[in-house]
């Protein structure tokens, strides 16, 4: 049985699309390409059909990860086939949780930095969108850090599924 994770944020251009192609990179690191599918999405449709920013290809590819990317709004329905909904933000992690059909949907959404090291009180990775090269370098750093706990996360849910 596959273990979907869908990745969300504002538009799906700069930090989903990031936590996307890191998340996919430990996956298949792991060698659970089989057992786990990893997509993103952004809760508005602005830039549906978009690649990623340039800046996050830029920050992606020169840290060694894909690229490739195109964007597109979540939908309710999904919460059907999905297994865990990654929240980029608070304000994000409540607007998926408001579109959830029923309250096991709402469940299913995570903030991506409560799987990491400890972020204090702000578990939200900041939209790098309006600044500079930086901030998608910091973007990139926290959705690195949290990964790894996602992975250990995810690893327990599909050798539970498997058992």
């Amino acid at each position: 049985m596959t273990y979907r994770v869908c990745f969300v944020c504002t538009g799906n251009i700069c930090r989903s699309p990031m936590a996307e192609s890191v998340f996919r990179a430990r996956v298949a690191e792991a060698g659970l390409n089989d057992r786990v599918e990893v997509d993103s999405a952004g809760t508005g449709g602005w830039y549906e059909g978009d690649g990623a920013d340039p800046r996050t290809v830029s920050v992606l590819e020169a840290n060694g990860y894909d690229g490739t990317h195109t964007a597109r709004q979540f939908q309710p329905s999904w919460f059907a086939r999905l297994d865990l909904v990654v929240a980029l933000d608070t304000g994000h992690l409540k607007a998926l949780r408001r579109l959830a059909p029923t309250p096991e949907d709402a469940a299913k959404v995570r903030l991506l930095r409560s799987f990491g090291p400890v972020a204090g009180d702000d578990l939200d990775v900041p939209d790098p969108y309006y600044g500079g090269m930086d901030g998608f370098e910091e973007c990139l750093e926290m959705v690195e850090a949290a990964s790894e706990g996602l992975l250990a996360a995810v690893r327990e849910q599909v050798e539970g599924q498997a058992a």
